[in-house]
């Protein structure tokens, strides 16, 4: 009878665009696409993008609906382009059900517990090296920087590569495969797509090489645990899922967490009195130990509320795709099985209901005494949230704070003039300069 009665409802309102085409072109190059919309038609409206009719939702309540309480009218796998299932392979992206289920608690322990304590050491040594590094150079482009760093961070402790020529390849090949998903389906290979998969081979040949050494000599890297990793019943992953979840845990690794370590340092500049009293924090915590411990980081109440404030006002990417693959209804309107569905994350982050001034950088909305984020469930979703809410989120979190609360007590850095820091969203955010700094150690007088 319900389902009766929805076939009743409007459908949401909104335009479908031209024929075929839709509003592809507008949704990719206006980065105020979703918010005009939002604006005429409400919290939920339709379009077509890439040939599809779809649903965009906006607001803490529509995330809850997709990532939690109606997560089964979805499919992740429906929701993304073709060139991401070819070139990521059926890694834990896109799986569903009892399989993604089985599958991610195989990964779990590569990213929890013991096996994060064991990977701080190795984070600071490579934070160490590349920030000496960056004093030398003076002068850089940080988002290259960071990118680099974290893919150093993510190839060591989670395929145990050495960091020099042969994470340089991995990395030149991982930027390759990162340009095709986006890229027209093209398999030429000198087209975008066609560099992808070529990169995707020579990817995967290596893990399978790094694999089969795990398999003979047990590693305590990521990639070692997950070669050991067995579930309930005895069952471990076979050779080719192992690579194709390794080379998920590449890609989520390094993409996000350079985004948003980038708008961190961004803000920072941006905002000398928040940087000050993060300096500040870090500075009481080094008449302990210069090194960064375990048990510091969880010593560092502000900058947690700095990097939640990071995540809210620059979350990495702007929203999740996802297939509908059951009719559903949303604040009154009905959205037919075949449609494609799009949660803003951006919206709720910015939601005034939510947020008190939500364009201005105020991590003391965090804090104990305001609390924002707890107005509402599902009002901070940069790294998702519900049973698929992101499986390395503690190993970002951690990786952030180490670079930034080594960052904090050893060095300065000031944006330089004439450059364009107005954000790019694709493949993830960052200022479309790259961000241009003067960097240097910190003097014992030396102020923000």
């Amino acid at each position: 009878m319900a389902s009766a009665s929805r076939d009743f409802l409007p459908l949401p309102p909104g335009s479908f665009g031209l024929p075929f085409l839709g509003e592809t072109l507008n949704f990719l190059f206006d980065p105020n696409f979703a918010r005009k919309r939002q604006a005429k038609y409400g919290a939920i409206f339709k379009t077509r993008l890439l040939g599809r009719p779809t649903v965009v939702m906006a607001g803490a309540e529509a995330n809850q609906f997709l990532l939690s309480t109606q997560m089964d009218c979805f499919s992740w796998r429906e929701g993304w382009p073709g060139t991401f299932r070819e070139l990521l392979g059926e890694s834990l992206f896109l799986q569903e059900g009892e399989e993604h289920r089985r599958n991610r608690k195989l990964l779990m322990p590569a990213f929890h517990g013991p096996a994060l304590a064991g990977y701080v050491d190795t984070m600071q040594a490579l934070i160490d090296r590349d920030s000496q590094k960056w004093a030398r150079l003076g002068q850089f482009t940080w988002f290259e920087e960071m990118k680099q760093l974290t893919f150093e961070i993510a190839s060591t402790l989670l395929l145990g590569s050495a960091p020099g020529a042969e994470t340089a390849q991995l990395s030149a090949w991982f930027t390759d495969l990162t340009a095709g998903l986006f890229s027209p389906p093209i398999r030429w290979c000198w087209m975008p797509f066609g560099k992808a998969l070529r990169a995707r081979d020579r990817l995967l040949h290596h893990i399978e090489q790094v694999v089969k050494e795990r398999q003979a000599h047990p590693a305590h890297d990521a990639l070692g645990l997950l070669v050991q990793s067995e579930d309930e019943a005895g069952n471990r992953l076979s050779l080719a899922e192992i690579k194709v979840q390794a080379l998920l845990m590449l890609f989520a690794g390094h993409e996000t967490t350079t985004s948003m370590l980038t708008s961190l340092v961004m803000a920072l500049a941006q905002h000398p009195e928040v940087w000050e009293r993060a300096r500040q924090e870090q500075m009481a915590l080094m008449t302990m130990s210069d090194r960064v411990s375990l048990e510091q980081l969880r010593q560092m109440p502000y900058l947690d509320q700095v990097i939640k404030e990071v995540e809210r006002l620059y979350p990495p990417v702007a929203g999740g795709f996802r297939g509908v693959i059951k009719d559903f209804e949303f604040n009154g309107y009905r959205v037919p099985k075949g449609w494609m569905a799009l949660y803003r994350i951006d919206a709720a982050h910015r939601d005034r209901a939510l947020y008190t001034h939500p364009d201005t950088f105020d991590p003391d909305r965090f804090g104990p005494d305001r609390a924002e984020h707890k107005r509402a469930d599902f009002s901070l979703v940069g790294f998702g949230g519900g049973p698929r809410i992101c499986l390395g989120l503690a190993f970002a979190q951690m990786e952030i704070k180490l670079v930034a609360a080594h960052l904090l007590r050893h060095y300065t850095w000031e944006l330089l003039p004439n450059q364009d820091l107005r954000m790019s969203q694709i493949p993830t955010l960052r200022p479309r300069s790259g961000l241009k700094v003067a960097f240097q150690p910190r003097s014992k007088t030396t102020s923000p």
